[in-house]
C-alpha cells in the first residue's frame, strides 16, 4: 500500500489565512496538531474518551479566538499547547470523581511472540509509571510529555512553556532527580524485591 505523505504546509501563509475566516486553512492547522494535542493532553488525563473531548475543545476555542492569534516569535503549537494545558488544569480542578477506566481501555493484548504474563508485568510497569508521572506538578508532566513523547528540543519546551533553555533543563533535571528515588520505589513494589 502507497504511504500517503502529508503536504508540507506554510505555516505562516496558512495562520494568516485562518485568521482571516479561511475554514480550509484552520483545517489544514488541525491536520497538523491534532495528534500532538491529543497525545499531550491523553498522556495529562489517561483517559481516551476525555482526551477526545479537551482536544476537541482546544481546536474549538482556537477556532474562536484565531482571528485574535499574533505572532510573537514562539511556534503556533507553542499557543496550542497553552490552551490545551489550561484545559486540563481546569478538568483536573472540576473532576471531584474517581477516575474511571473502561474494560476497553485496559485491554492489552500480548505481542505476537511475547508470553502473556510477560504483556501484563510490562503493561503493569507502564501504567504504574504513568500513575507516577501524573502525581508531578503539571509543569514537571508537561515537560516530561512535551521531551519523551513529543521529542521536542530544550528550546522548542522551553518556548512553548514560556521559559528559557536554561529553565528548561534545570526543571528537567529537578524532575529527573525527584523521580528517581520514587522509580526505585516503583521497581521494588512490581517485582516484589
Amino acid at each position: 500500500m502507497p504511504e500517503i505523505k502529508k503536504k508540507k504546509v506554510d505555516e505562516k501563509e496558512t495562520l494568516k489565512q485562518a485568521s482571516q475566516g479561511s475554514e480550509e486553512a484552520f483545517g489544514l492547522l488541525y491536520e497538523t496538531y491534532v495528534d500532538r494535542i491529543f497525545n499531550y493532553i491523553y498522556y495529562r488525563t489517561g483517559n481516551v474518551h476525555d482526551a477526545e473531548d479537551l482536544t476537541a475543545r482546544v481546536f474549538q476555542r482556537a477556532m474562536k479566538h484565531i482571528p485574535n492569534y499574533q505572532d510573537r516569535g514562539v511556534p503556533f503549537s507553542a499557543w496550542l499547547y497553552r490552551i490545551a494545558h489550561n484545559l486540563v488544569a481546569n478538568w483536573h480542578r472540576d473532576r471531584s470523581r474517581k477516575k474511571e477506566i473502561s474494560i476497553t481501555e485496559k485491554m492489552v493484548l500480548p505481542a505476537k511472540h511475547e508470553h502473556p504474563e510477560t504483556t501484563m508485568i510490562r503493561t503493569e510497569k507502564q501504567d504504574a509509571l504513568l500513575r507516577l508521572i501524573r502525581t508531578l506538578p503539571p509543569d514537571r508532566q508537561q515537560l516530561l510529555i512535551l521531551k519523551f513523547v513529543e521529542g521536542y528540543s530544550n528550546i522548542e519546551i522551553g518556548k512553548i512553556m514560556n521559559r528559557s533553555e536554561g529553565a528548561v533543563k534545570s526543571l528537567y533535571h529537578r524532575t529527573l532527580l525527584a523521580l528517581r528515588d520514587d522509580v526505585d520505589d516503583l521497581k521494588v513494589e512490581i517485582e516484589g524485591e
